[in-house]
C-alpha cells in the first residue's frame, strides 16, 4: 500500500486530485495549519481510492481494513507505518489532539462504495454527512478549536453530494437543501475556519476556468458565506 510520494508532495497531490478543497486551503494563513488540512484531504482521498481501484468488494474492504490498521497504530502510540498521507495524519492527530470516533467514520462510510448500487437519498445525505462533511469538521476544528466545528457539516456534506450530481442528478433536490442549509451554518464559523467549507461555493456547479474558480471562492471567503 506504500506510494512513492513523499511528505513533502502531499500538497502537490492534492492539488492535483482535489483541486476544489486545494483551492479552498490557500485561503488559509498559517503553513502549520494548512499543512494539517492538506494531510487530513489526503487520508480522505485515499479512503476515497479504496473503492474505485479495487477489482471487487473484497479487495476494497482489504484497502479500508489497512486505513483502520493505520488508526491503530496512530492511537495505540505505536510506529507508523511508512506511507506519506498515514505518516502526515499521525503528525496531525498528536498535535491537535484529534478523536479517533471521526476518523473511523471516514473509514466506515466508503464501504457503502463498494455495493455498486445506486445510493438512495438517505444513504446520500448519510455517506455525504459522513465523508465531506466530517472532513470539513475535522478541518474546521484544526483552524480554529474555538470555533462550533458542526456548522462545518453542512459544507462539507454539500461539497461531496454536488460531486456526485453528475451520475446521480435525482439527488439535485436533496443537494438544495443541503447547500442551503450550508450557507446559514457557515456564517457561524470565525473567520479563521471558514476555509474549511469555502469549496462549498464551487459545488453543484458546472466545470468552469481556473480564474472563476479562484474569483469565486475569494468572493466567498471575503463574505465569509458560501
Amino acid at each position: 500500500m506504500s506510494e512513492d510520494i513523499s511528505p513533502l508532495d502531499l500538497d502537490a497531490q492534492i492539488r492535483r486530485i482535489d483541486p476544489d478543497r486545494w483551492l479552498s486551503s490557500r485561503f488559509i494563513a498559517d503553513p502549520r495549519a494548512r499543512a494539517d488540512v492538506i494531510a487530513l484531504y489526503a487520508f480522505d482521498n485515499e479512503l476515497a481510492r479504496a473503492p474505485k481501484v479495487a477489482s471487487n468488494a473484497l479487495l476494497g474492504e482489504i484497502r479500508l481494513t489497512w486505513w483502520r490498521e493505520v488508526l491503530d497504530e496512530v492511537f495505540e502510540d505505536r510506529a507508523v507505518r511508512q506511507h506519506p498521507a498515514a505518516q502526515a495524519l499521525a503528525e496531525v492527530v498528536s498535535r491537535r489532539g484529534l478523536d479517533r470516533a471521526p476518523l473511523e467514520t471516514l473509514i466506515d462510510a466508503r464501504y457503502r462504495e463498494l455495493d455498486r448500487s445506486p445510493m438512495g437519498e438517505g444513504e446520500a445525505l448519510d455517506w455525504a454527512r459522513d465523508t465531506g462533511g466530517l472532513t470539513a469538521l475535522l478541518a474546521a476544528q484544526v483552524l480554529d478549536p474555538a470555533t462550533d466545528a458542526k456548522m462545518a457539516l453542512a459544507g462539507g456534506s454539500a461539497w461531496a453530494l454536488g460531486r456526485r450530481l453528475a451520475d446521480a442528478p435525482e439527488l439535485r433536490p436533496a443537494f438544495l437543501r443541503v447547500i442551503h442549509a450550508a450557507r446559514s451554518a457557515s456564517r457561524a464559523l470565525s473567520v479563521a475556519a471558514f476555509p474549511a467549507v469555502a469549496h462549498a461555493a464551487l459545488a453543484g456547479r458546472p466545470a468552469s476556468n481556473d480564474f472563476a474558480r479562484r474569483l469565486r471562492l475569494t468572493i466567498a471567503v471575503a463574505r465569509g458565506k458560501i
